[in-house]
């Protein structure tokens, strides 16, 4: 198997099982699995406005700030919908408002937080 067709032979997925307020646990072909928490795909949202594309700031990482102790109250991040965006993504909208995010199999395998592919193993 050629590395494009390996590359896209792991970056698809399986099975997928999604609970809006806990996050998406995806089954990869190749026999990977990947747990995202709704924090996690939030922060990681690729859109152009969360990337800074447009020549804005990106989107500050939740999950990689410390908590604040005197922060007011917010609603717990959960996901409204999730829909698939033809054979390759899907679309999530979020409790935040925010919903023009893309998800693509590929972002979901290579942002995967996995110990192994956070440590580039897998």
């Amino acid at each position: 198997m050629s590395d494009t067709r390996a590359a896209i032979h792991e970056a698809t997925p399986e099975h997928i099982a999604i609970s809006k307020s806990k996050g998406i646990i995806i089954d990869w072909k190749g026999g990977h699995q990947s747990s995202f928490d709704v924090v996690y795909l939030r922060d990681w949202c690729p859109c152009a406005g969360c990337t800074g594309s447009h020549g804005t700031t990106p989107r500050p990482k939740a999950s990689a700030s410390a908590p604040n102790p005197f922060q007011m109250f917010q609603p717990r991040l959960k996901m409204l919908a999730v829909e698939p965006v033809g054979n390759y993504a899907v679309r999530i909208e979020w409790s935040d408002g925010h919903n023009t995010g893309i998800y693509s199999w590929t972002h979901l395998r290579t942002v995967c937080p996995c110990e192994s592919c956070q440590s580039g193993k897998a």
